[in-house]
């Protein structure tokens, strides 16, 4: 089996922690229980281009579970976890190319040889799996894929828009549980975290300007006033702009906000 990571040495650090994050994803769980018995996705080729994370790893196993033969490449070389990836190598047998930091060149590399076994499904997160995939000569055997972000959305539309589409995606960014756990919750905290992990700022009695009243916009102000932080919403959009300052936030314009903001 090819496959392209940092070190196969890590990959027992990677298998604690993809089962430790397992157990806060129960009904991926059952999927992958049932997905064992049932193999529905036998014999379909699945090429994925995902962030390689704890969470993704498990997401991976199910597939495989549902007999897919699957082929994983990084969506983006900063979240790689190196022992993620060895991990799902040497223990789950998934074709793995995937480097924490690795350079534009060996990026397009790696999604190029994640469409070498011609797939019949893409996952995609970002549209460059789906967009090479369609610069490539020739026919191809995809059946349907799925995106999962803004980005990645916007830029298939405009293929769409533009009748270069040639398969049906489902926007899984579309999801109204992806817009409250991955958006609102996930990237509240994890802004708030990365903030606190580069400055060892505190929170509690600073002022914290978000610009944006999103779903993200809305977990980052949610986290911060949590915390203790008087928060300060600017926001072009009248109607988002009413629910921050429903929401009990105080709103202006970002050229008064910025000046203030810790």
């Amino acid at each position: 089996m090819e496959y392209h990571i940092r070190d196969i040495k890590l990959a027992e650090k990677g298998r604690r922690r993809i089962e430790w994050a397992e157990r806060f994803m129960p009904v991926l769980k059952l999927i992958r229980q049932r997905f064992a018995k049932e193999k529905p996705l036998k014999g379909i080729k699945i090429s994925a281009c995902l962030h390689i994370t704890t969470e993704t790893a498990n997401l991976a196993r199910t597939l495989k579970a549902g007999g897919a033969i699957l082929t994983l490449c990084a969506s983006n070389p900063l979240s790689t976890q190196d022992d993620c990836a060895a991990a799902l190598v040497k223990y789950d047998r998934i074709p793995v190319f995937a480097l924490r930091g690795e350079d534009r060149k060996t990026y397009y590399q790696h999604i190029l040889i994640a469409l070498d076994q011609r797939p019949n499904l893409t996952i995609d997160d970002g549209a460059d799996l789906v967009s090479t995939l369609h610069q490539k000569k020739g026919e191809i055997s995809v059946f349907g894929g799925t995106e999962e972000t803004t980005t990645g959305v916007i830029r298939l539309k405009n293929m769409e828009r533009e009748g270069v589409l040639r398969y049906p995606i489902i926007a899984v960014n579309d999801s109204l549980t992806k817009f409250m756990f991955d958006n609102r919750y996930g990237t509240g905290q994890s802004t708030i975290d990365g903030v606190l992990r580069a400055t060892n700022f505190l929170l509690a009695g600073a002022t914290v300007v978000v610009c944006g009243y999103g779903m993200c916009g809305k977990g980052i102000a949610l986290r911060a006033r949590g915390m203790g932080a008087s928060v300060i919403v600017t926001e072009v959009d009248p109607i988002r702009a009413l629910e921050a300052k429903m929401d009990g936030l105080l709103v202006m314009p970002l050229k008064r906000a910025a000046p203030i903001g810790d």
